[in-house]
């Protein structure tokens, strides 16, 4: 499609993208998400389904036809970018349709974890590691920018699964996947030692850990060893951990 030119802050099509970089709500009700940069977009453009682009100017992409771009002027694209060094793009995506929650021996299941640098790094490692991620209640938006950002581009190749507590619990059930937590406790076993790759376990938010709920349903507790003077890790590095165990 050939580029049209804006100039003006207030147009429409950029402030709905503005909007979408900024809100979770009008994200989920238009079925798009925001990127930011071009090392992004070149992923988008292998893994993900473009909806529109604007590019500042000056900088080139090869684009597919059915794309929407817009060419802007750099103080305009600064207007609409979240970063503060904003890196020459901001596109749109359409958003994965959501799929049911099928459990799987060697996946990791995610409670509450708000902040988006944490989760897009959980994300971009289990992507890596090819390890299935689904997100339970209260996490952060998984198409928010910042965590798409931090990523990597993992939320195009491999967009997590969201599904709420109860509905885990039965289908692990069902399907015989044996539910573990990351946790301290006496009768935690080294996750080193564990047969992780055989488990869904549950990564606890930053704060609070895994919910009493969960811990009490769980069929096994897994502890990452620490020094005596360290109370807890940060999620995305004992995610990182819990997902090489499934691997190594």
């Amino acid at each position: 499609m050939t580029p049209v030119r804006l100039t003006s802050r207030k147009n429409p099509a950029l402030q709905r993208v503005r909007r979408l970089l900024t809100s979770r709500r009008e994200r989920e009700a238009a079925g798009l998400y925001a990127g930011e940069g071009t090392k992004l977009l070149s992923e988008a453009l292998r893994w993900a389904q473009l909806d529109t682009v604007v590019l500042a100017d000056g900088v080139e992409a090869a684009l597919p036809e059915d794309v929407a771009v817009y060419r802007v002027p750099e103080e305009v694209l600064a207007s609409l970018s979240t970063q503060e060094a904003p890196q020459g793009a901001v596109f749109l995506c359409r958003t994965p349709e959501r799929g049911p929650f099928v459990p799987r021996p060697g996946m990791l299941l995610l409670d509450g974890v708000q902040d988006p640098g944490n989760l897009g790094t959980i994300l971009r490692t289990a992507d890596a590691f090819s390890v299935p991620v689904a997100l339970l209640e209260g996490c952060a938006d998984p198409f928010g920018p910042k965590t798409v950002r931090a990523s990597m581009g993992a939320v195009f190749r491999s967009p997590p699964v969201l599904t709420r507590w109860e509905e885990a619990l039965a289908a692990c059930r069902a399907a015989g996947v044996p539910l573990a937590v990351t946790a301290l406790g006496v009768d935690a076993a080294d996750v080193r030692r564990a047969p992780v790759r055989d488990l869904a376990v549950v990564i606890g938010s930053e704060g609070r850990g895994v919910r009493r709920e969960i811990l009490e349903n769980a069929d096994r507790t897994l502890a990452i060893p620490m020094g005596p003077a360290c109370e807890s890790l940060n999620a995305a590095v004992a995610a990182a951990i819990v997902a090489w165990e499934m691997i190594r």
